[in-house]
């Protein structure tokens, strides 16, 4: 699937309940129609000089630029962005409009 992504990379803090933000962040998605898709996975290979202490990934893909905008200004994404970002150590945010080179079979 092509589209539009919002690719998130994060360090959470040390404290956090991890498994708390992963079943806030699926429910999340689940309940707004304008995400097509979501997949997140934990870095368990990466050298730790290269990852930078980044620990987790997050994708979701929008049909088109104008999905990921009614995404980010939904109340139930504004409310979840408060809780995730008191949650988070380091962060990477890439949105962009995707190229699909070899689709998935």
């Amino acid at each position: 699937m092509a589209g539009f992504k919002h690719l998130v990379i994060v360090k959470f803090k040390e404290d956090v309940v991890v498994e708390d933000i992963l079943n806030g962040m699926q429910k999340l998605v689940s309940e707004i129609d304008a995400v097509k898709s979501f997949e997140w996975g934990q870095d368990i290979e990466g050298e730790e000089m290269l990852g930078q202490g980044f620990t987790h990934a997050f994708l979701m893909t929008f049909e088109d630029k104008q999905g990921y905008t009614a995404f980010v200004g939904h109340p139930c994404h504004v409310e979840f962005s408060a809780t995730f970002s008191t949650a988070i150590d380091k962060i990477v945010l890439l949105d962009f409009p995707s190229v699909v080179v070899k689709a998935a079979t």
